[in-house]
């Protein structure tokens, strides 16, 4: 399985010591504001099993985020293909941070190593990612990557109840365009 680092973070494989923290991260109301519902435990814990899974199978993934400096796991980041469900096909990049780690930049900074990854060892032609309409502060990730937003990609996603979380938002880059890091 490949490891990524960069200055600040470790974008590695998941241990059973994350499984508390990554429960306690999805049941939290301001992280999922932007999903349904937060995670029970059983959830959060079957989510890490398909991504520890996935790392196995393919080397790449939805790595656990570590704070070098402290060992602290802060959340996820990686590329995943995109789910069924969607109108289109390619690979998307996420992210998702325990609320304390806002506003340091490692949102930015987990997401560009995936990106970079994407494009320099899988050689992936695009990179893509995906939210709802409101979720400001991922969409500004996004644009700090020099991906671009075309509204007219935008989608329902009809797995989403009816209401505000429904509208989804595409986000594209294509590799060759990323900026300079």
């Amino acid at each position: 399985m490949t490891v990524l680092r960069t200055d600040r973070l470790l974008l590695r494989g998941w241990r059973d010591s994350d499984l508390g923290p990554w429960a306690a991260l999805n049941a939290d109301p301001d992280v999922r504001e932007h999903f349904p519902d937060v995670l029970t435990r059983e959830q959060s814990e079957a989510s890490a099993a398909r991504f520890r899974a996935d790392l196995d199978r393919r080397g790449w993934g939805w790595w656990a985020v570590e704070v070098r400096a402290t060992g602290e796991f802060i959340g996820f980041a990686g590329l995943d293909p995109v789910e069924e469900s969607v109108p289109f096909t390619g690979v998307e990049a996420g992210w998702r941070l325990a609320r304390p780690a806002w506003g340091h930049g490692y949102a930015t900074e987990a997401a560009m190593a995936v990106v970079t990854f994407g494009f320099e060892t899988l050689a992936l032609p695009e990179i893509l990612a995906i939210t709802t309409a409101a979720n400001h502060r991922s969409r500004a990730v996004m644009r700090r990557l020099g991906m671009t937003h075309d509204p007219g990609e935008d989608f329902d996603d009809m797995s989403v109840p009816a209401g505000p979380l429904r509208r989804t938002v595409v986000y594209r880059l294509a590799n060759g365009n990323r900026p300079a890091v």
